[in-house]
């Protein structure tokens, strides 16, 4: 196949991206006016350059078995270190579009699939962390004292450790053994739950009947995806995570936690000495209602701005893990575990190693472009 002919196969293979692109896109940018702040992050360029790429990822990962060419785990006889636009022995009609690896397996497929690994865990590890971030940085930020400090100390002392050399031991196969990783899943697990306790409790408590309902609903759905996620004990298999994964996933979630809690402390610090902050606890309102119903939607702005670039910080480290075998199996097809592979025979065959590297490069820079974006978009409000 030439250049062009593996050009148009791709697109032709992305055609669900596409139609989810404009179906998501068009609307938004036809609507925008009354679309609030979603529809002025279209007036950006930046913003919606970035968000045309996470969403291009996004979709790529829901549609993934749609899209792949082949099986990305399957070896086949004769593919090893193929070229991009390789015709499978036998099998009339099917290549390796983007050539074979030094396994013998499709490039193409393996690039697609490590998306769905990527954007399953950067996302959710961070919102884990944002969580706990709240839960701990919002009550030392607004009442200060021995509890932040002894907080603050713990946060700086993760810091301060090398972040890849703190991945390497919470990773590594004698820390899983240990049972450490599943302690502290059932430790950061909890943070979910405490956090949507307490936020129907204090905004709800002078309303039995809606908390009440509140707490019957989501608790159990609580308890339920806890004990599937932190101990793999749910018997329906819902919620459930295989112990490689559950350790790449609490050690994003460990690393990330002190640096959000810095930043929810430092601007709930700040907050703490408006105006209306005064006028709510003049009211009577309770310490936690303060902390998220009124300093919690006013730091909104920074928090959804950083919350895109940690996503981006995430998947890197995420590829960082890969890349330096400690992801979330060997055979994955995570992109740094495929990049890994292909930088072993980079200057002889480059095809298996690119493709996986400028797809992590793209959605952390549309991560990052739409940070801009709502970043641009907060100054103006």
């Amino acid at each position: 196949m030439t250049a062009v002919q593996i050009a148009l196969e791709i697109l032709l293979c992305f055609v669900p991206v596409w139609i989810g692109l404009v179906a998501v896109l068009l609307p938004s940018i036809l609507f925008r006016r009354h679309l609030g702040p979603y529809g002025k992050l279209m007036g950006s360029a930046a913003g919606s350059v970035g968000l045309g790429l996470v969403l291009f990822w996004l979709l790529t990962a829901l549609f993934a078995d749609a899209i792949v060419t082949a099986n990305p785990l399957e070896q086949v006889s004769g593919m090893k270190n193929a070229l991009p636009g390789t015709p499978l022995p036998d099998q009339a009609g099917r290549y390796y579009l983007l050539g074979g690896d030094n396994l013998a397996r499709d490039v193409f497929s393996r690039m697609v699939m490590g998306s769905r690994i990527v954007l399953a865990i950067a996302p959710a590890a961070t919102l884990f962390a944002y969580l706990a971030g709240f839960m701990l940085g919002l009550p030392a930020g607004y009442f200060g004292g021995r509890f932040d400090t002894a907080l603050s100390f713990i946060a700086n002392l993760v810091l301060a450790f090398p972040v890849i050399l703190l991945f390497y031991l919470l990773v590594t196969p004698e820390i899983r053994a240990s049972g450490i990783p599943t302690v502290a899943a059932a430790i950061l697990f909890l943070f979910p739950i405490l956090f949507f306790v307490v936020l129907v409790w204090s905004r709800f408590s002078t309303q039995p009947r809606k908390l009440w309902l509140y707490l019957a609903i989501g608790l159990p759905l609580g308890v339920w995806a806890y004990s599937g996620l932190a101990f793999n004990a749910d018997p329906l298999g819902v919620f459930s995570m295989d112990p490689n994964r559950l350790n790449v996933f609490v050690s994003v979630v460990f690393v990330n936690a002190p640096v959000v809690f810095r930043i929810v402390r430092g601007i709930t610090m700040d907050i703490r000495t408006r105006d209306y902050i005064a006028a709510a606890q003049t009211r009577g309102e309770t310490p936690w209602y303060i902390m998220l119903w009124e300093i919690l939607p006013n730091a909104r702005g920074p928090l959804i701005v950083d919350f895109c670039l940690r996503i981006g910080y995430t998947t890197i480290l995420l590829g960082a893990l890969g890349f330096f075998g400690l992801g979330v199996s060997p055979e994955s097809p995570d992109w740094g575990t495929t990049i890994n592979d292909g930088r072993k025979l980079l200057s002889i065959y480059p095809h298996p190693a690119l493709p996986p590297a400028l797809a992590l490069m793209s959605l952390v820079l549309g991560l990052n472009l739409l940070a801009d974006g709502l970043r641009e978009q907060s100054l103006k409000d």
